[in-house]
Parts: structure tokens; sequence; C-alpha cells
């Protein structure tokens, strides 16, 4: 009996629109990922957006997404964009960055 292939590791790459600057969101997407064990980051933009950036199997990142559309409580979600890409395998762990950081 042969076992099926693992599925390769995708990049997720959302950004989050609505009240989601000041209510707990990057803490939120820091947690929820750590629970689904996804590697990347998350950090607020100027424009009052959130930025995720996320890499894992499929299956597990369609999870974060849908945590992402929930948001926490005080959290008002009004629009989430996503694009998957290939993983490119440079992320470890998951953090909260400050809006400086230019990706990776």
């Amino acid at each position: 009996m042969s076992e099926a292939a693992p599925t390769p590791a995708r990049r997720l790459v959302a950004t989050v629109h609505g009240s989601v600057q000041g209510v707990g969101f990057r803490w939120f997407v820091q947690r929820a990922a750590a629970r689904l064990d996804l590697e990347g980051w998350v950090v607020n933009q100027a424009d009052g957006t959130v930025e995720v950036v996320a890499e894992g199997p499929p299956q597990v990142l369609g999870d974060l997404e849908a945590a992402l559309r929930a948001g926490p409580p005080a959290a008002r979600v009004r629009e989430v964009t996503v694009r998957f890409e290939p993983a490119r395998g440079n992320l470890s762990g998951f953090s909260v960055r400050s809006g400086a950081h230019r990706g990776d």
C-alpha cells in the first residue's frame, strides 16, 4: 500500500479591510495561526488595513482565512482579499510585526 504524497505548502497573502486596527486583530491572528501551526506574520498598514502572510497546508490556510473573515469580537471586518502563491519556505514561527516592516 502506498502512502499519499503530502500536499505542498502554500502561501496565503491577505488584506483585511474594516475596523481592524486598535481592536486586538493582530494578536487574534497570531493566536489563530499558532493554533493552526502556521508560519508567517501580521502587520497593520498605514491605510487602516491589516496584512497577513502565512504558509502551510492549503486546507489549514482555509481555516485561517475563515478566522480572518470573522475577526475578534471588537473588530468589524468589511472585506478580506486573499491570494495564494507557492510557499517560499523562508518563514519561521508567526510574528506580529510593526508597520515599518516592508515584507520578506
